[in-house]
């Protein structure tokens, strides 16, 4: 009966809320502008001020923010002067005609379109019956099943040249 009693005391002070323990920090900032957080003090170097922790509940009742974002309004970012400018760009080896989205609709649609890949052209109509070579470029030939023909026309470098021919 004793240890039924200490088990149903164990599960009470379990089930017991806790109150939301906080604390005070010190927040150091250093010449560089590194934060360092601590309990026992800042260097004498360092800018030191004090900071409240605290950590509600989850479900305790509204949000709260760790920290207020600073908002730069559209007015000062079309005063700034300064543009996007992009220094690398994917090379996808055929003169980037496409665009990745286009690439995979053309390939869905089993479309065949300047500036796709010999792999981009398998995907999309899969192995060719017949493949031909003739100075470094190559050409694949679909056959239909009602006796139609299809060709596609590669360059030197292995990229859809032209237009195709059904």
């Amino acid at each position: 009966m004793r240890g039924l009693h200490c088990a149903a005391c164990c599960a009470i002070l379990l089930l017991y809320p806790l109150q939301t323990i906080g604390s005070t920090v010190f927040r150091c900032e250093d010449a560089t502008g590194h934060i360092t957080f601590t309990r026992q003090g800042c260097p004498d170097e360092h800018n030191q001020s004090l900071q409240q922790a605290y950590n509600p509940k989850p479900g305790s009742g509204k949000p709260v923010p760790l920290a207020k974002p600073s908002k730069e309004s559209r007015e000062s970012k079309k005063r700034d002067g300064t543009e996007l400018t992009v220094i690398g760009a994917k090379l996808d080896g055929c003169g980037n005609h496409l665009t990745s989205s286009e690439r995979r609709a053309a390939i869905i649609k089993q479309q065949i379109r300047l500036g796709m890949s010999r792999a981009d052209v398998e995907s999309s109509l899969g192995k060719p019956d017949k493949i031909t070579e003739q100075n470094g470029q190559a050409r694949y030939v679909y056959l239909g099943k009602k006796g139609n023909k299809r060709n596609v026309n590669f360059d030197e470098t292995g990229c859809v040249k032209g237009k195709t021919k059904r």
